[in-house]
This record gives structure tokens, sequence and C-alpha cells, in this order.
């Protein structure tokens, strides 16, 4: 039995990256192994396992758009929580030859990691997304920037890391290394992916009309959308025509320049929606109507919309650099050397002046190799019977 730590994503709605990739993996788990959802309940002061509205959320099934990222406990949740604890009645957890802790976890869930290691017979793994907040702490919330070393410490007590792309765990490695760890866990690249779309035929549009330009992604300055905005400008300036859709939620502590941009293009009548989040059939719809994606953003862990426009058969501009530069090789995406405004405007300028472009990109998006969510759990249970207990 593998328990897989879901504290947070069983208790939010929200739909980013950490969350998707958390969920994407937890259900593979649980079709291609014995896998068990578990959280640390504050109110019961224990692990335990999922309920049933716990376990919808953790599987995918959001009950709305997931337009906020903090975790909700609901008063039923809590009360049942504090009587079980008060009468000593908290159920135990299941035997375990294994523990994934599949997001951030928090300081309260690191002071907890130690009875459920003592629980778990078999090694015990965390899950990487990115350093972000140390390499790039204007990017970022200063709360976060302030946990973030005491949280890498923290992931040393794991036998095994299992990073989002050969760049986060290069940066993770070297900061350990800086750091004087001489015996770090052993940490592994996952290959992620995405589930295959039920249905990913394009949307018909009519003869002459304009292209669909699609960007999905918070919105929030490492982003980098007024890039994009300012490249959008410049190409509706020289006469071309198409559409440009954002879809993503704000974060308040960067998003406020980009939003300002958003609404000056708008209010000039230029042809920009903006959506805000998505629920998953309409995210998947915008996927089938747009032309192709832009995924303008600076610095990413993995960059997880590149791998989803391809999914869909769509190809993706994005930066040639870092994680999203390692997606770039593998066929259907523009690389962009310099994500500035100048290199996208360039970028979308050949696509949208190159039918013969994009319909061979579009090709090689169709016919590449994505991984799905079973590959990344295969991989990741090959990994974990090779590493030893540290």
């Amino acid at each position: 039995m593998l328990l897989v730590d879901l504290t947070h994503t069983s208790h939010t709605t929200a739909c980013t990256g950490i969350q998707r990739q958390a969920r994407g993996v937890f259900g593979a788990l649980q079709r291609c192994a014995a896998a068990t959802g578990v959280c640390f309940d504050p109110f019961a002061a224990a692990w335990r396992c999922l309920d049933e509205h716990e376990l919808r959320l953790a599987r995918g099934a959001p009950t709305d758009s997931g337009a906020q990222r903090s975790a909700s406990w609901p008063l039923q949740r809590k009360l049942r929580s504090w009587t079980a604890r008060l009468a000593g009645r908290t159920p135990p957890l299941p035997p375990a030859d294994g523990f994934v802790c599949a997001e951030i976890f928090s300081p309260r869930v690191a002071g907890a990691l130690t009875p459920i290691f003592n629980h778990t017979g078999g090694p015990r793994v965390a899950f990487f997304f990115d350093t972000i907040p140390l390499t790039h702490p204007e990017f970022t919330p200063p709360k976060t920037v302030a946990r973030f070393p005491a949280y890498l410490r923290e992931l040393l007590l794991f036998d095994g890391i299992a990073a989002n792309s050969r760049t986060t765990a290069d940066s993770l490695l070297a900061y350990w290394r800086w750091l004087g760890v001489a015996t770090p866990p052993a940490v592994t690249v996952l290959p992620l992916g995405a589930e295959s779309p039920a249905d990913r035929a394009p949307v018909d549009r009519p003869p002459g009309a304009p292209a669909r330009i699609l960007c999905v992604g918070t919105i929030e300055g490492r982003k980098n959308h007024l890039a994009l905005l300012a490249a959008a400008e410049a190409l509706w300036a020289e006469g071309l025509h198409f559409e440009l859709r954002l879809v993503g939620m704000p974060r308040p502590e960067t998003a406020a320049p980009a939003l300002a941009q958003l609404r000056r293009l708008q209010a000039a009548g230029h042809p920009l929606r903006f959506d805000g989040v998505l629920d998953q059939p309409a995210l998947e719809a915008a996927w089938r109507e747009c032309s192709f994606s832009v995924y303008p953003s600076m610095i990413e862990g993995f960059g997880l919309p590149v791998i989803e426009s391809l999914t869909f058969g769509k190809p993706c501009v994005c930066a040639a650099t870092g994680a999203t530069g390692e997606l770039v090789s593998g066929g259907g995406c523009v690389g962009v050397a310099s994500p500035d405004a100048a290199g996208f405007a360039t970028a979308i300028r050949q696509l949208l002046t190159s039918p013969s472009a994009l319909t061979r990109l579009a090709a090689e998006a169709r016919n590449r190799a994505v991984p799905t969510w079973e590959d990344t759990a295969r991989h990741l249970l090959d990994w974990m019977q090779s590493l030893p207990r540290r």
C-alpha cells in the first residue's frame, strides 16, 4: 500500500500546475497500484485517510472553477475530527510500504512527518516543483520566500525527491551542494504529461476568420503576460488580424501591471478576451477552439500548459530556455530565445503569416508522444523500488 499525501490538494478547488500534477499522478497510482490518499488533519492532530468529499477533490473533480488557492475545511469535517480526537478514536492508517508527498507541504505537515515516516515500511518520496522562491524572490509572495529555505532542508528527510524537470532537479542539487550537504536524497526527473482529452478534434472556424491565440496560465509577474500583450499590440498595429484569449487566475501580489495593460488594450477596441478561471469542460473547449497557444512564462518548474496544448494538437510558442526549453525539442513548439515582446512578436508573426508553418507544427503536435499520468506513475513506482532507506 502506497500512502499519498494530498493534505492541501484534497481541500482546495485550485487547479494550478501543482494541483494538476498531484491529482493526475494520484489518479494514475490508484489505477495501476494500491494507493491511498491521506492528509494531516490539524483538527484530529493526526494523519488519516481521505473521506469521500476529500477524495473527490484529490481525484480531480473540483466542485467549482478553482478560483480559490487556499485550503478549506468544512465545519462538519472539523467537528468530526474534533470529536474523534477527544474520544481517542481517530481511525488508524492502513499498513504502508511507501509514502509520497505529492504537493508542497506546510510547516504544520513538516512537523508531522516523523509519525508517518515511522508508519511507512518503504521509501519516502516528495515531489519537487521549482526553486523560484529562491532564485527569483521578486516574483514570489514574501511569506513563501521566508519559508522556502526551511522547506528545502526538510526535503532532506526524504529518501528520494521526484523533480518535474531537469532544470528543477539541477537547481535543487546545486542549492544542496552550496549548503554543503554531503549525501542528499536521490533525485529523479518525472516524465510529466497530461490526460488525453476525450475529444481533441479542433473546432471548425469560418473561412477567413481571424486566428485565435490562447494563453493559459496564472496571471502573475513571472508568467510574462506583459511581454505577450506588448507583442500582440505591436502585431495589431502592423495590421495582423487575430484574437488573443487569456485564461488564468490573477495572483494579487504581481498581477496588477498585466491586468492594467489588458484593460487598456480592451478599452482601445482590440480583440482581447480575458476569462479568468475556467472549469475543465470550458478549458478543454478553449483548447479545441484555438489556432495555437502562447506560454510566455520566463521561469518555470515545468510548464504544464505547453504539454496540454500539444495533447490537443495545438502548437505552442514558449521560451526556449529553462524548463520550457526542455519541451521544445520534441516537436510542435516554437522556442523563443529571448522571451521579450520582440521575441514573441517574431514567433507569433511567423505562425500568423505562414499557414504552412502552422500546419507543419500542428502535425508535429498531433504526432508527438506525450507521456500520460500512467507513464509518470510507472516511472515513480519503478524508481521507488530502487531507493534505499536513509
